[in-house]
């Protein structure tokens, strides 16, 4: 459910009336809480946020925030606690006990499947199907998922604990976990002591189930709420690896660093990217001379131009959150770079250990396109250089009504054709049955045929004559709007209706966080992954991209800040977008008259 980014639709602060809905609520779904546990969930005087969002897949929810953490979540009218609540109340919901190394696949949206429940002494907990319920690991009774039972207990025994157990709706790690302060589990002991053995067990276990899962080894004692900055890039296995070893074991087993690499949370993989962009930056771009590197050119300049097709570099979604941070781990940790504050507030790498074993071992990836190619020739404008504007044209479909004027040309129902198509077939149509008015040839005699297609019922008995004009000004209005894509090189393109423009908005997310939108990229030929990493490095803002709301198959971008000046530019400059295939242009913000 919040595997992938959700839209927040508004955030406002919940009303008396509403605090006592809410508590009222609470605790008819569920009467374990004491009249304490819900006035500390519901606080009569402390801030109490009502979230209403959007999921990537468009359902609709309620997200109910405390202390800037979301503590329930409202779907279907039914209210689920998170994560954060039940580290504080672990008891509240009947729980399954899975193995560690089943926790990356839940935050990435996969189900509790029954080979994966770890069966305590006293037997499953008694649940009902579509009870809700949590999930927690072995030696940790700290939930870490929850979600909707798919069947009652009872039938889970019957079925020989095989099939989906557990529909999960929310996990630790997941984008709902990301929009409260991102704290680990508490570590909070089973009731039940572990018999003897059970380590042995447990290691068996596991071992059988990322057997049949496909769970890396190097996963099996990760602890997923333990991670530092650091820490993950410290074990990270690069490709053509270090000192001759890691290439024989990749060359050995390359699907299983695959594996390895797709189970690790996306925090983990934004890290991973950002230090083998570092690496090829420094070991392919940076050179000496250019020391002393402001730090954000370097990030700019050489990082950006190294990052994979397909991936986007984004430090808000990495462990470091700003560069000043990765950059000083990567002197601190790595001792790969020193860095210095040569101007106030403002970092730059001052020295790069060239010799560093790190570095020397790092291979250079050799499927990137244009990676010898200078920094101008390869720089952001590539995508752009390379795209060509269709030529679009207006065209008008013969429709069911209109048919009879147009059966003697062979054109039936559904063709398209231009304006000039349109006006030569009923100035022939009008010549070869000699409609045209003897006394005044500017008019035209109606016959049943024009007026079955061009006049009103109660036009009927009162025109029996139209101009030439007014006679193709009514054909056109009543034929179907068409339009034509022809792209250099390619097959034209027939699509029915006019074609929407490209329309950029700004919306407000949050208090006062303004995000740009630009919709209807495909219709044009663009790749919005591709405008999206244009505009991430030319604005050096967050960027990414979105499921339009209510289409299944249409996405959006969406960038940071107020950027309809910066958007437009591309659009107009680089891509050469007409200006009147465009809206939303004149929303551009005036600048500030300074005092």
């Amino acid at each position: 459910m919040f595997a992938k980014a959700f839209r927040v639709k508004s955030n406002t602060v919940i009303k008396g009336s509403d605090r006592r809905k809410l508590k009222a609520d609470l605790s008819s779904a569920f009467p374990a809480l004491s009249a304490v546990q819900l006035s500390e969930l519901v606080p009569s005087k402390e801030e109490l946020n009502m979230v209403k969002i959007y999921a990537h897949r468009g359902d609709a929810m309620t997200l109910y925030v405390l202390h800037k953490n979301p503590i329930f979540f409202e779907l279907e009218k039914q209210l689920y606690p998170t994560v954060y609540t039940l580290w504080h109340y672990p008891d509240l919901l009947p729980a399954f006990t899975t193995w560690p190394a089943v926790l990356q696949k839940l935050a990435g949206g996969a189900d509790l499947m029954l080979p994966g429940v770890v069966v305590p002494p006293c037997g499953l907990p008694e649940v009902q199907q579509g009870e809700r319920c949590a999930i927690n690991l072995v030696r940790n009774r700290a939930p870490v998922a929850v979600g909707t039972a798919t069947m009652p207990s009872a039938e889970m025994q019957r079925a020989g604990m095989k099939g989906k157990g557990v529909a999960v709706l929310h996990a630790y790690m997941d984008q709902l976990w990301g929009f409260g302060d991102r704290s680990g589990p508490p570590s909070i002991p089973p009731l039940v002591p572990e018999p003897p053995g059970s380590e042995e067990e447990e290691a068996g276990s596991q071992g059988e189930e990322e057997e049949e899962e496909g769970v890396p080894c190097a996963s099996r004692d990760e602890d997923p709420g333990a991670d530092t900055p650091c820490q993950a890039l410290r074990d990270l296995q690069l490709s053509g690896g270090q000192d001759g070893e890691a290439e024989g074991d990749t060359s050995e087993c390359p699907e299983d660093g695959q594996e390895e690499a797709d189970s690790r949370s996306p925090q983990e993989q934004m890290d991973a990217l950002l230090l083998q962009c570092f690496l090829h930056a420094l070991k392919s771009k940076v050179k000496k001379s250019e020391l002393p590197l402001l730090a954000s050119s370097f990030l700019r300049n050489h990082m950006f131009s190294c990052c994979p097709g397909g991936k986007q570099l984004d430090l808000k979604k990495s462990s470091y959150k700003k560069l000043s941070r990765f950059l000083q781990c990567m002197q601190q940790e790595h001792g790969l770079i020193q860095v210095k504050e040569l101007s106030k507030g403002v970092d730059s790498i001052v020295d790069v250990d060239w010799s560093h074993s790190e570095l020397r071992s790092f291979a250079v990836p050799t499927d990137r396109e244009a990676e010898d190619c200078p920094q101008e020739s390869c720089g952001d404008a590539s995508p752009a250089r390379s795209y060509r504007p269709p030529e679009i044209s207006t065209l008008y479909g013969v429709s069911a009504r209109m048919e009879p004027l147009f059966k003697d040309t062979q054109h039936r129902k559904g063709a398209a054709l231009s304006a000039g198509d349109v006006r030569a077939i009923i100035t022939d149509y009008v010549k070869r049955n000699e409609l045209v008015d003897e006394n005044n040839k500017n008019y035209v005699t109606v016959n049943p045929t024009l007026c079955d297609c061009l006049l009103d019922k109660s036009e009927y008995q009162l025109v029996d004559k139209l101009k030439w004009d007014s006679l193709f000004a009514r054909c056109l209005e009543r034929m179907q709007p068409c339009h034509q894509l022809l792209f250099p090189g390619q097959q034209p393109i027939v699509k029915k209706g006019h074609i929407e423009p490209i329309d950029i908005t700004v919306a407000s997310r949050g208090s006062n966080k303004k995000v740009t939108l630009i919709k209807n990229l495909e219709a044009y030929g663009l790749d919005p992954h591709d405008v999206a990493t244009q505009l991430q490095h030319w604005v050096q803002a967050s960027s990414g991209i979105n499921p339009l709301p209510g289409s299944k198959d249409k996405v959006q971008v969406q960038i940071q800040g107020n950027q309809i000046a910066r958007v437009g530019k591309l659009l107009l400059e680089d891509y050469k977008i007409p200006r009147k295939f465009i809206q939303g242009l004149d929303k551009v913000p005036k600048p500030s008259k300074k005092k």
